[in-house]
């Protein structure tokens, strides 16, 4: 059965619908190649087999009853661990929370609980979701399927690795400034980042509250909007959740492109981009043209300061969420201590890794009296310059596109010792989640050396349809590729 774990989540829905296939073999088949593909990708931190084929045989007694089932139902799927599963330890990839079992669900599992998923795993990422390569996870470091010398992208570099490596047929995610999409790219599969709200961040481990989203990583595009189909939607536990007219995701993919506006910002494509990605992007906006769609360059000035102020925001932010992690409460806490002072310190001090300190002290050197005005004032300035500068871009186009990152995955330990040049390949992806904005993250070529390239669709606020439509028009056309 090693060749369901190739089809698409489209395929398994049509074929488990058909009675082609059960949702117990199914998950047995995904099982197995998990456990032949860990060894070598290591994407999960937690393998679920007995919770899979329960949920499975679920599924296959509604379906034998006749019930009528949702889209999803039998299809099994892995979640990051940063998304609380209830009575399922949930690490985010951290020692402080290394024995953590959550008592409630995350929204977005109850979502999926709701239409009758099968959950595989908990899948690894950088730690408390710090990080663009999940080298910074306390238990362990996932490789790039693609090339295993290479990193997956983060932190859900679990996310998009599983499924590249077809370890899952999609998978959950977070994205505080390009955590869905770089890895993605890094991988060749598809990652969206939705609006700022449109997904539930309740059950949510935070890291930076008004950046972080929750999305899928699929195969396909059409894949990836019948997830989000699925997990999107109001919720009042979330006073970030938004109302809003949510229609079918997936209603205009195949209605193509011609007449459409697509802006290239000159900002994305200046000194630092490797030439691969860029000759690859550009390619991709000729195969629009040839489509029918129009290519304009626009230009977002404030796109060079958006990095900076991304650090400084959601340090900040970070600082201020992982205030909680004391030894007091749950979590790790320190063996010897000599006060409640000494507790605190020994128990942060061993419960965190080096990145995750890194951004803390930074947060709080820029929240510090004296400091504030100058730092957190002044980026959430540049963040409204962002988002004045993508709204006079959509007033003259569609949508945008764009790289994701500026090189193609990197070697495993390549950029570790140098953490500023790890943050500055964040630079294309961090303005979506300044904004609030969509973003799709799809492969749109493959360098010399075999590595894929991805490009970025981004839109403005609720037009996930439009970017789903844009990136299937392109997808089509690299069919058999």
């Amino acid at each position: 059965m090693s060749e369901l774990v190739n089809r698409t989540l489209k395929d398994h829905i049509a074929s488990l619908s058909a009675g082609e296939y059960s949702s117990g073999e199914l998950t047995e088949a995904y099982l197995a190649h998990i456990e032949a593909k860990e060894p070598d990708v290591g994407a999960y931190i937690s393998v679920l087999p007995d919770t899979a084929l329960a949920m499975a045989a679920a599924a296959d007694q509604k379906r034998a009853a006749g019930e009528p089932l949702p889209p999803l139902a039998g299809v099994p799927a892995g979640i990051k661990d940063n998304i609380c599963t209830k009575g399922i330890r949930t690490t985010c990839a951290s020692k402080m929370l290394g024995t953590y079992v959550p008592p409630y669900n995350a929204h977005v599992v109850e979502r999926l609980e709701a239409n009758g998923y099968v959950l595989l795993g908990k899948l690894n990422m950088d730690e408390f979701a710090m990080g663009s390569t999940t080298e910074n996870s306390a238990f362990q470091v996932t490789h790039n399927p693609v090339s295993l010398d290479r990193v997956p992208g983060g932190s859900s570099g679990g996310s998009a690795a599983a499924v590249a490596a077809r370890e899952a047929p999609y998978t959950l995610g977070s994205d505080t400034g390009g955590s869905i999409r770089q890895p993605a790219a890094f991988c060749g599969v598809v990652g969206m980042k939705p609006t700022y709200g449109t997904v539930s961040r309740y059950g949510l481990v935070a890291f930076a509250s008004s950046l972080d989203q929750i999305g899928p990583i699929t195969q396909t595009v059409e894949d990836n909007a019948i997830v989000l189909n699925a997990i999107s939607g109001h919720d009042k536990r979330d006073a970030t959740s938004l109302v809003w007219e949510k229609t079918d995701l997936t209603a205009d993919i195949g209605k193509g492109v011609r007449g459409l506006k697509i802006g290239m910002p000159k900002e994305f494509f200046t000194e630092g981009i490797s030439g691969d990605v860029k000759t690859a992007v550009e390619n991709a906006a000729k195969i629009y043209e040839k489509l029918g769609a129009e290519i304009i360059e626009v230009s977002m000035p404030s796109i060079p300061h958006a990095l900076a102020a991304y650090y400084i925001i959601s340090s900040a932010e970070a600082s201020s969420n992982l205030a909680r992690f004391d030894g007091v409460r749950y979590g790790y806490r320190a063996e010897n201590f000599a006060d409640i002072t000494d507790l605190y310190l020994k128990s942060r001090s061993e419960g965190f890794g080096k990145e995750v300190k890194r951004r803390i002290m930074l947060g709080t050197f820029a929240l510090s009296s004296g400091y504030y005005d100058a730092y957190y004032k002044k980026a959430q300035q540049v963040r409204s310059l962002v988002a004045d500068d993508f709204d006079k871009a959509f007033a003259a186009c569609d949508c945008l596109l764009s790289p994701v990152a500026p090189t193609t995955a990197y070697k495993l330990g390549e950029k570790s010792a140098d953490p500023l040049e790890m943050y500055m390949g964040d630079a294309y992806s961090v303005p979506v989640n300044i904004a609030g904005v969509p973003a799709l993250s799809m492969p749109c070529g493959v360098a010399p050396d075999g590595l894929p390239v991805g490009m970025q669709l981004i839109g403005k606020a609720f037009s996930e349809p439009l970017l789903y439509r844009v990136g299937a028009a392109f997808e089509q056309t690299r069919k058999g590729v």
